[in-house]
């Protein structure tokens, strides 16, 4: 295909271009820059189309392509890999957590008050705190899974009743 040809159809497609572009991002400038990379990444490839085949279709596969290989590169960025043993950085608190001082004063109670349970009480609920499932807990004590749920559930009513205070 011409040069002149091939530039013409790319130009006469830039409004379709455009409404796919903004499906797929929903952002106009998003759908903006999508289209302007389209159209250098179709200019570039120009030599790759075959003068037998659907144009239209050739330049949206392509815009679609660039859409997701983008799409994939922003989560790969956003994305933390922790190549430490057992994990490690993922299980650092980033910051305290305490907005005050009395936050702080609170959560030493909580953990005072926790560690008062009897440890049949203590082990099952600390573990759910830490964000384990039932099931990791039943394995780890050797306990029902029906007991398991049990202990946690009054674990946290008797925690909730020594804390009334700070509702």
């Amino acid at each position: 295909m011409e040069s002149k040809t091939f530039q013409a159809k790319l130009i006469k497609l830039q409004t379709n271009m455009l409404n796919f572009a903004y499906i797929l991002t929903s952002n106009r400038d998003d759908a903006y820059d999508l289209l302007q990379d389209t159209t250098l990444k179709v200019l570039d490839n120009k030599d790759k189309y075959v003068d037998n085949v659907n144009f239209k279709g050739w330049v949206f596969t392509i815009m679609r392509n660039l859409f997701i290989n983008n799409y994939r590169k922003i989560v790969r960025a956003g994305t933390v890999l922790d190549l430490t043993e057992d994990l490690y950085h993922l299980n650092l608190p980033q910051n305290s957590g305490y907005e005050s001082p009395e936050g702080s004063l609170a959560s030493k109670e909580i953990t005072s008050i926790i560690n008062s349970f009897e440890d049949s009480y203590k082990v099952p609920f600390s573990m759910h705190v830490a964000g384990y499932k039932y099931a990791e807990i039943a394995e780890h004590t050797g306990l029902p899974l029906g007991t398991v749920k049990s202990r946690i559930f009054f674990a946290r009513q008797r925690l909730q009743r020594a804390l009334k205070d700070y509702r």
